[in-house]
């Protein structure tokens, strides 16, 4: 359900459903459009979750009882934050990630250390930085709320992420997936050290 959404986003919803883009330009235009869906709910926390309210139930058939009640309730203690700002540098790492990953059908993190190592090799150093990756969607919207609603992730690590006012740089890169047929990496980053 889109309730006053953005014309900008309405536009690349309509464009992310057109069958006859390529596969790579179809990634490149879902990056773009999870990056809007971060801002978009980091900025307005109250009217996400009254549109995860007035959802149809059975857009939420999966998620464990009680999730969707618990993302409400805190998107409406949720005070508004800054945009992210996309990152080339941080774009690169996730990619890397997602390239690796998709084709084995791996999921995960990788091994320890694994995003530290693949940030610095992209140029990134960081005094923070976490990362999300979403696997079986294909929809901005989708991957965004399945990550805001956290459902069996213990924490809700990943809707911290989301809403982490420590973090400032995001990169984001979607692609096909051996076993879930789609994924997403978001690379956060924040106190980023610029280095010659």
């Amino acid at each position: 359900m889109l309730l006053c959404r953005p014309l900008a986003f309405v536009r690349a919803a309509a464009a992310l459903s057109a069958v006859s883009l390529p596969a790579l330009a179809h990634a490149a235009d879902l990056d773009a459009a999870v990056l809007d869906e971060l801002n978009y709910v980091r900025a307005n926390p109250g009217e996400y979750a009254r549109e995860l309210r007035g959802a149809p139930d059975w857009v939420f058939e999966q998620e464990e009882p009680g999730a969707v009640s618990e993302a409400i309730a805190f998107l409406e203690r949720q005070a508004p934050l800054p945009a992210l700002k996309a990152d080339r540098r941080l774009d690169a790492a996730a990619r890397e990630h997602a390239q690796a990953q998709g084709p084995r059908g791996d999921v995960g993190h990788g091994a320890a250390g694994g995003l530290g190592a693949r940030l610095r090799a992209a140029g990134v150093f960081a005094g923070m930085s976490a990362e999300n990756i979403s696997y079986g969607h294909d929809d901005a919207r989708t991957i965004v709320r399945q990550l805001v609603i956290d459902s069996r992730v213990a924490g809700r690590g990943h809707r911290r992420n989301i809403f982490s006012s420590g973090y400032s740089a995001v990169g984001v890169a979607c692609g096909g997936h051996r076993q879930w047929g789609a994924m997403c990496v978001i690379d956060f980053a924040g106190a980023i050290v610029q280095r010659d």
